[in-house]
């Protein structure tokens, strides 16, 4: 699947039905050597203390993305153990 096919997809968590973003409104970490994504990470959702303070990221990694499909990425994390920086 190539990069310009995952622009514009939402994401959706099945842990609770969310939509957790955009993959244009996402960065990816590509490994240098194999070009393998290995996660994706989203904007926190705005709220008043991120807009004053410093801003959060939601890091998804690739193994937690259950399907890719023409519309959505279903993606299974539990947001309160994902990795927030």
């Amino acid at each position: 699947m190539k990069l310009s096919e995952l622009i514009g997809k939402k994401i959706v968590n099945v842990y609770d039905g969310g939509i957790l973003g955009t993959v244009g409104d996402s960065d990816l970490v590509i490994d240098p050597f194999s070009g393998d994504i290995e996660s994706i990470i989203l904007p926190n959702k705005s709220s008043v203390f991120n807009l004053w303070f410093q801003k959060q990221q939601l890091i998804i990694p690739w193994a937690s993305i259950k399907k890719v499909g023409s519309e959505v990425i279903v993606v299974d994390i539990d947001e309160s153990h994902s990795k927030m920086w």
